[in-house]
């Protein structure tokens, strides 16, 4: 048997749960013994569970945690990463909140059909995102943007102000001077000329470089980084097709820079309870963007960090502590 058709072979005696032995791997677990002292593990409201859901056609993946009572939380990730960026913030936070974190389609867990076949814009992906905080029963909740996350989770709370109880924002750009120098490619060239000649520099991005770089750069303590991050990432990206849908998505992203102002009004008239929290160093998004929220939402509470893009990484515990601060104070009392 040539080594092809040695792994195809492994590969299909797998995908029927008869490696090796021709036995069903169900087959295979012991029974529990009838003595008393064998340990079963309970799950308790503030263990992290993972599941999905049909939704639109696809199967989007989603961890959760906290007391399905306790006030509803909805994490909304960011490129080029998934629901494990709140891995940390999530363990801090569901001893108060009922907390879920979606991966869109196309990203972390959730089904990635061919971008040949599938426009990927976010307008599907908020309308994918908003109809499965939907069917999970997050009728109104606080909304937690980072990076695209603004983009999903505005569209989804301006389209339904009532939703909204309160608003964390945490390197999400809604405003023209938000954008670092790292959008020039974006901004003039791809977004006015979509080709492969624009393209190919934006791809950088995309590689397992790229992703590392995105985690670290202007990282406080990098060491506090897990290498899984990326790694997870780029294992992700790697897949057939990814790195089309996500230079989809980066061409779509002007359409977002289109909708600042919509997004901004809604802010303005609305004044929801927000909380800002801003890593100052990070690579995409320019502190002057963090400060520009104050002018529509001048009573949020800013929190200027020294960190990067993904700034829950090594300051979970800051950042936990005092949403629930804020929560108890300015969002609970107000009800």
């Amino acid at each position: 048997m040539n080594h092809v058709r040695f792994a195809n072979s492994l590969r299909a005696a797998f995908l029927a749960g008869t490696f090796l032995t021709g036995i069903p791997f169900s087959a295979l677990a012991s029974p529990l013994p009838a003595a008393a002292d064998v340990y079963s593990p309970s799950v308790s409201t503030h263990d992290v569970t993972y599941g999905s859901m049909a939704i639109d056609g696809l199967n989007i993946a989603y961890r959760e945690a906290g007391d399905p009572k306790a006030p509803k939380l909805v994490l909304l990730m960011g490129f080029p990463a998934s629901g494990h960026q709140y891995r940390k913030l999530i363990d801090e936070l569901s001893n108060r909140f009922h907390v879920i974190a979606p991966d869109y389609q196309g990203f972390g867990a959730s089904d990635a059909p061919d971008p040949a076949d599938y426009a990927y814009t976010f307008d599907k992906l908020a309308e994918t995102t908003k109809k499965l905080l939907a069917a999970k029963g997050f009728d109104h909740f606080g909304l937690y943007a980072q990076d695209y996350g603004g983009p999903v989770g505005f569209r989804i709370v301006t389209e339904t102000p009532a939703k909204l109880d309160w608003l964390i924002i945490q390197n999400t750009n809604a405003y023209p001077e938000g954008f670092s120098a790292a959008w020039d490619g974006f901004r003039k060239k791809l977004w006015l000329d979509r080709s492969a000649e624009n393209e190919k520099p934006l791809a950088a991005f995309l590689t397992h470089d790229g992703i590392k770089g995105i985690y670290l750069a202007g990282a406080a303590h990098p060491e506090l980084i897990s290498p899984d991050n990326w790694e997870y990432d780029s294992g992700i990206m790697a897949r057939p097709g990814h790195v089309r849908l996500n230079l989809d998505l980066f061409y779509d992203y002007r359409k977002n820079a289109e909708l600042y102002p919509v997004w901004e009004k809604f802010l303005h008239d609305h004044q929801p309870k927000t909380i800002i929290f801003w890593g100052q160093h990070d690579p995409f998004f320019t502190p002057e963007g963090g400060e520009a929220y104050l002018r529509d939402l001048p009573k949020a509470e800013m929190y200027r960090l020294n960190a990067g893009h993904f700034a829950a990484e090594d300051n979970a515990p800051f950042i936990a502590a005092r949403m629930k601060a804020f929560y108890n104070k300015v969002v609970r009392a107000a009800k």
